[in-house]
């Protein structure tokens, strides 16, 4: 993994085509301060769209784990997939 980059807010003004320049070609975010504290980061679009997917992803993972927890902690019996799409009036 590369170097962390971290500029300031009024630096990263001054150049900003040279900011997003570099998070597209590295692929790691640029951090952006003020005051000597972290307040943004630019990152390439596609490295976002990437870790949307991958937090959607996880999140279904979750409700998953949730949702057999429940079933074992209950003792109850899944609905079968032919009666939740009758219920909707999916047939």
């Amino acid at each position: 993994m590369s170097e962390l980059s971290e500029r300031s807010v009024s630096e990263a003004r001054k150049d900003l085509a040279a900011v997003v320049d570099q998070a597209r070609s590295t692929h790691q975010p640029v951090y952006l301060s003020r005051r000597g504290r972290r307040v943004a980061a630019v990152i390439a679009a596609e490295d976002l769209e990437r870790l949307q997917g991958l937090a959607e992803d996880m999140s279904d993972i979750l409700d998953a784990e949730a949702a057999r927890a429940e079933l074992r902690n209950t003792a109850a019996e899944p609905v079968p997939w032919e009666q939740v799409k009758a219920d909707l009036g999916l047939t």
